[in-house]
């Protein structure tokens, strides 16, 4: 059988079909409406206690698996297609398990940090907003300074490092902090790069038909956190 993957939309579980998607692999995607902001009651099945996505089943290993990283760490070692990943030995590993890991350990709290402390009562002057906001801008112009001197996060090739790290800078926007990533030149040539993967489009096309793809340096100026989920259209296709 192949790979149950449950994927809502809008969320970061569009890596694991961007990832299925560069693999070639075959997955049965089953897609869960937001409710409008969280996780819908749809995703409180057997083996996924936290009801959240992405969720991954595998019928042939009786295998059930939540977190992004997590699943698509299990895709990548039960492949046999090795180009999207780097073993021990191989040129670029280290930087590879780094910008790997780097997504969802360092990136995504800061850019998460900034949207809590954005839409909090704080004042725009208050010293833990201003934390927050040099912490995301500190994270940006490392990944900026990166991309600088590499076609990808890992070296010259493609790998799940990039899989890991695109929804950061692009669906997470929507929810925000509104960050622009004016300053950041070599961020948006890498998202114009990743955009242009056949892999990406289809990925996307499928686990989020109606939304506009935020490949562009501006969000929009209201957060769907302000508006309360995706009862707006601020995200959809025009």
């Amino acid at each position: 059988m192949v790979l149950q993957v449950h994927h809502m939309e809008m969320s970061q579980s569009e890596r694991i079909l961007f990832l299925c998607e560069e693999l070639g692999i075959p997955y049965n995607l089953i897609r869960h409406k937001r409710a409008p902001l969280l996780a819908p009651d749809s995703l409180r099945l057997p083996g996924n206690p936290t009801g959240k996505a992405p969720f991954l089943e595998d019928p042939d290993e009786g295998v059930a698996l939540a977190e992004s990283g997590a699943i698509c760490e299990y895709i990548l070692a039960k492949s046999s297609d090795r180009t999207l990943s780097k073993r021990y030995g191989d040129k670029g590993y280290a930087d590879y398990i780094y910008w790997f890991h780097y997504a969802n350990a360092s990136l995504l709290p800061a850019m998460v940090g900034s949207m809590f402390l954005m839409h909090s009562q704080l004042p725009a002057d208050d010293a833990t907003r201003q934390w927050a906001q040099a912490r995301l801008d500190g994270a940006l112009k490392y990944v900026d300074s990166r991309l600088e001197s590499v076609k990808w996060l890992a070296g010259e090739d493609f790998t799940a490092a990039d899989v890991m790290t695109v929804y950061t800078v692009t669906t997470q926007r929507y929810f925000g902090p509104n960050v622009s990533l004016a300053a950041y030149p070599n961020i948006l040539r890498w998202l114009k790069d990743v955009s242009e993967r056949p892999g990406y489009r289809r990925a996307m096309e499928k686990g989020d038909p109606e939304m506009e793809l935020l490949i562009t340096a501006d969000a929009p100026t209201t957060t769907l956190l302000q508006e309360g989920g995706i009862t707006s259209g601020t995200w959809k296709k025009k």
